[in-house]
C-alpha cells in the first residue's frame, strides 16, 4: 500500500511540473495584459518578483512631466508611486530649476515580469527618470519613442563627464533621497563617485544612493512598501554611512573579466508563475480596470544618442 501512494505522490509531482513547463513564462502573460487589475491597490510580492494590483497611470503629460516610450505601456504604478512622481516634478521644477521630468519605465498595467528591459519594476514601485531635462515643448508621440537622453558618463573613465553635469542634477537626487517615500535610487557608480565628492554639510542621503551600472544616463528610484500592501516584500535597508567607501570596487574589480578556471554564467530561466506569489493569478485573472490618475494641466533637449558603456561580465553566483 505505501508503494501505492508513493507512486501516486510521484505521478502527482510529475504531473504539476508537467503543468509548470506547459505555462507560458510569467512575462508573457503580464506582458499581454493592457489594463490594470479592476481589484484594491496593492503591490505584492518583492521589487523583481511580484505584481500590481489596481495600478493607475501616470498621465502622459504634466505640467511638470512628460512621459516617455508611450508604446511601452509602462506607465504604471502604485497610486502612491504616481502621486510620489507629479509632487517630486512640481517640487523639482518650482525649487530646484529643473524644468521638467522626462520619465521612463515605471510598471505594466499589472506589473509583473516584463518582456524586454527591466528584472524589476514589477510592484509598481520603482520609476526610472532621465538625467535630461524636460524641453520647453511638448514633445511628439513619435519623438517620445526615440529620443534618446545624454549619458553623464564619459565613456573613457567611466567618471561624470564634466561636460553633460550640472548642479541640479545633485538637486534632483538629494530631492528624492531625502524622501521618506523613497527607499533607494540607483545611479551608475561613476554619479555616485561624483556625489561623494561633491556633497557638502549633511551626507546621509547619500546611503540611498546605490551604485548599480546600466543607470548613466537615468535614475532609478524605489519606494517603500505602501500601508494596505500586506503582501508587499520589503527590502533590506541600505544601512548607515554614506556609501562612499567602496566605490573602487566598481572600477578596480567589477569591470574585470571572470578568472579563466570560472564555471560559465548561465542566465537564469525566466520567471513562471510558480514563482511568484499566489496572488498575482488572481490579479492576472481579474477584470480590467479604467486606472487612469487624474489628469494635471498641460505644460510645455534633445540630446545625442549615448555610446554604450561597459557592463560587468555576468558571472555565476556562488
Amino acid at each position: 500500500m505505501k508503494l501505492v501512494w508513493k507512486l501516486a505522490l510521484v505521478l502527482m509531482a510529475m504531473g504539476a511540473c508537467t503543468a509548470a513547463r506547459a505555462e507560458p513564462p510569467a512575462r508573457n502573460l503580464f506582458g499581454a495584459q493592457s489594463s490594470p487589475a479592476a481589484l484594491a491597490s496593492q503591490s505584492i510580492g518583492f521589487y523583481s518578483r511580484g505584481c500590481v494590483a489596481g495600478a493607475v497611470a501616470m498621465p502622459k503629460d504634466g505640467p511638470a512631466w512628460q512621459m516617455m516610450r508611450l508604446s511601452r505601456n509602462r506607465a504604471w504604478g502604485h497610486p502612491a508611486m504616481v502621486e510620489f512622481l507629479q509632487k517630486f516634478a512640481a517640487d523639482a521644477a518650482s525649487q530646484d530649476g529643473w524644468r521638467g521630468l522626462l520619465l521612463g519605465d515605471i510598471s505594466q498595467p499589472r506589473g509583473g515580469p516584463m518582456l524586454s528591459g527591466h528584472a524589476s519594476h514589477q510592484i509598481g514601485l520603482d520609476a526610472d527618470i532621465y538625467f535630461t531635462e524636460m524641453p520647453s515643448r511638448r514633445l511628439s508621440d513619435a519623438e517620445r519613442e526615440t529620443l534618446q537622453p545624454q549619458s553623464l558618463i564619459d565613456t573613457r573613465t567611466l567618471r561624470v563627464d564634466e561636460r553633460y553635469w550640472r548642479p541640479e542634477h545633485l538637486k534632483l537626487l538629494r530631492r528624492a533621497a531625502s524622501s521618506p517615500m523613497v527607499q533607494r535610487i540607483f545611479v551608475h557608480p561613476g554619479i555616485k563617485q561624483k556625489l561623494c565628492s561633491s556633497v557638502r554639510g549633511d551626507r546621509g542621503w547619500l546611503n540611498k544612493v546605490r551604485p548599480t551600472y546600466g543607470h548613466d544616463y537615468h535614475f532609478h528610484i524605489r519606494l517603500f512598501c505602501q500601508p494596505g500592501s500586506g503582501q508587499c516584500e520589503k527590502q533590506e535597508a541600505t544601512g548607515t554611512g554614506d556609501g562612499c567607501d567602496n566605490l573602487d570596487w566598481w572600477f578596480n574589480v567589477a569591470l574585470q573579466p571572470p578568472p579563466p578556471d570560472a564555471k560559465p554564467y548561465k542566465p537564469k530561466p525566466p520567471l513562471q508563475m510558480a514563482d511568484l506569489p499566489n496572488a498575482c493569478r488572481t490579479v492576472l485573472a481579474a477584470g480590467g480596470g479604467a486606472g487612469i490618475a487624474a489628469a494635471a494641466p498641460v505644460a510645455q533637449s534633445y540630446f545625442p544618442v549615448p555610446e554604450r558603456l561597459p557592463m560587468p561580465t555576468m558571472r555565476p553566483v556562488n
